[in-house]
């Protein structure tokens, strides 16, 4: 990749965006901060499907506004409602102010989804480099991976004790790091390409539609995707806390390991683009769907074997660093420009459907216990990996326009 290009440029800033930006020093505790303000194991789904239902309802819109306005604005103004989603929580005491942390905190993503990918895929197209989309793709991840490394040590430490005033600290100075965010934002540059928008939005939506109707291939492996990344990351995240405690770790000892995972999650990033050279996209997919699997059945059966459970959390993040990088690069190669956000978008909409059903579905079997939960996301994440991907070489002509 040439470095004196648009490319380079929002590469780079994305990842310190993403460094500043994802960065939460609660990380390591958030499920434990969750209990100690009265929340519920049932109750965090809840927070959960908020959080996807504000996706829900949020995406499209936020996609056509990319589209319309640009990525640069559309990812200022997701940063600017995140810093107020995080703000409540200095505050929250009951599950109302936590279910409108999640939805304002939901609302936010929708900014950033699709628009990142859109925003790189662009700039590399400018230099007809797009087939690094992975590889860029997956820097930009790893830099979440250093901001969690520094995180979660500092904040299990810092939280040790479970104190309000330790929880108050943390959540003022991750506030101050998405202020640094904010501000990177303003340096992005949007790609050349402009397109006229002479159709209606609705019309956009259609045409996003159609796209995924004449890519049948796109849907499946976005639903591989999906099922494979809902148990194995959105569910177990918000869980392994208490599973890692209820197998003997000790918090302070939670951070360690989740910095050890961050070290793993960051060179499994940086080695996207040779991993695709050893390896077919469609067989790492394959892969680490199996692994994820296999990681989830460990935890349902084996919740209380501190070594076996220390296993799974490993597997399942690796499997997290490696999956969306690839897809991205598989995805963004069919769906055309013009109505890429919109596209993706739309895709993430179904996402946020798939996280009602299965929150809702897990929520219930929370209520007999983490094993059966876990058991739960194992058959769900199963059924995703069972899901056939197919090699995506380029846009069909007949989507494109």
């Amino acid at each position: 990749m040439d470095k004196c290009t648009l490319a380079n440029h929002n590469i780079s800033i994305l990842f310190w965006v993403h460094f500043f930006g994802t960065i939460s020093f609660l990380q390591a505790v958030m499920t434990l901060f969750y209990v100690e303000r009265g929340l519920t194991p049932s109750n965090v789904f809840i927070v959960l499907m908020c959080w996807s239902g504000a996706v829900l309802i949020g995406e499209v819109p936020a996609g056509i506004f990319a589209d319309r306005f640009g990525l640069k604005l559309s990812f200022i103004t997701g940063a600017c409602i995140k810093i107020i989603s995080i703000s409540l929580l200095l505050f929250a005491d009951n599950i109302w102010l936590f279910c409108l942390y999640s939805l304002l905190n939901g609302l936010s993503v929708t900014f950033f989804s699709g628009a990142d990918e859109a925003l790189i895929y662009e700039s590399l197209k400018e230099t007809n480099e797009q087939h690094l989309m992975d590889k860029a793709m997956g820097k930009i991840q790893s830099a979440s991976f250093i901001s969690m490394l520094i995180a979660v040590i500092f904040g299990s430490y810092f939280a040790k004790d479970l104190k309000e005033e330790q929880f108050f600290i943390l959540i003022t100075l991750g506030l101050l790091f998405h202020f640094v965010e904010l501000i990177l934002l303003l340096f992005i540059k949007n790609p050349a390409v402009e397109f006229e928008y002479n159709e209606s939005s609705y019309s956009q939506v259609i045409e996003g539609i159609q796209v995924i109707r004449k890519a049948p291939q796109l849907l499946i492996m976005f639903l591989n995707i999906s099922l494979v990344f809902i148990p194995a990351s959105a569910v177990f995240d918000n869980y392994d806390q208490l599973l890692l405690k209820n197998a003997g770790v000790p918090v302070f000892a939670i951070g360690i390991l989740y910095a050890v995972a961050a070290v793993g999650g960051y060179f499994a990033s940086i080695s996207i683009g040779w991993l695709t050279k050893k390896f077919s996209r469609i067989f790492l997919l394959n892969l680490s769907g199996a692994l994820a699997v296999c990681g989830l059945l460990l935890a349902a059966c084996f919740g209380n074997t501190l070594w076996i459970v220390l296993g799974a959390f490993i597997i399942l993040r690796f499997v997290r660093a490696i999956r969306y990088p690839i897809y991205s690069q598989l995805s963004n190669d069919i769906i055309p420009s013009h109505v890429r956000a919109t596209t993706i978008s739309l895709l993430s909409v179904l996402d946020s459907v798939l996280d009602l059903i299965i929150f809702g579905t897990l929520s219930i079997l929370a209520v007999y216990g983490l094993p059966v939960m876990f058991m739960g996301c194992t058959i769900i994440a199963l059924i995703g990996t069972c899901l056939p991907i197919k090699g995506i070489r380029e846009v069909p002509k007949n989507i494109e326009s």
